[in-house]
């Protein structure tokens, strides 16, 4: 594991289209339980180097009802974005995570740990990819539909402060998948 984890951490293959260059960001262990896969790292964690170091990160950790120590205890929980590095900024927020991370380095994280129970998929882009044609239609039916994936995975919205409307739309979320995600995380942890 820390072999390849040091080889995430070097890797420069989509080196010409980050904006801030490359920073992978990535935290495992052979005995993580529950792994996070979420988007890309925005600035504030590129420049820290600390997975969800930002109000989103904030906003997961209550969603888990899990402290920091836990939240970043990589025997308890992986971290693994769908995009290692900043991808840059577009139109209305940041651009989609690369590509090129989770064809390269996924497959490989994934088999490194073992001891697995559950995968949290944060956001339409790690939906669609272990989803694939099982993902609903939007983001919002994959996260009402959350149960018809367990107990492998787990769909959240993105944790944003950009996603309050969504929130104040769908009471639904917080009244049901959240209690669902703390039960499954205090019960693996």
């Amino acid at each position: 594991m820390n072999e390849l984890l040091e080889k995430i951490r070097s890797c420069e293959i989509c080196k010409a289209h980050l904006p801030l260059g490359p920073r992978p960001i990535v935290a495992a262990h052979i005995d993580s339980k529950i792994v996070i896969i979420g988007q890309a790292p925005g600035t504030k964690v590129h420049a820290s180097g600390i997975p969800w170091d930002d109000p989103s990160g904030i906003q997961l950790r209550k969603w888990m009802d899990i402290p920091n120590e836990i939240f970043y205890d990589e025997s308890k929980i992986a971290i693994v974005p769908m995009g290692f590095c900043y991808p840059g900024k577009g139109k209305s927020g940041d651009l989609p995570p690369r590509p090129e991370c989770a064809a390269e380095w996924h497959e490989a994280l994934l088999a490194s740990m073992p001891k697995l129970e559950l995968v949290i998929l944060v956001g339409m882009y790690a939906q669609k990819h272990y989803l694939g044609n099982h993902s609903k239609f939007t983001l919002t039916e994959t996260v009402r539909n959350f149960q018809n994936y367990l107990p492998q995975y787990l769909p959240l919205p993105h944790p944003s402060p950009r996603n309050r409307f969504w929130l104040i739309k769908n009471p639904w979320f917080i009244n049901e998948v959240v209690p669902e995600l703390q039960d499954k995380i205090h019960n693996i942890l």
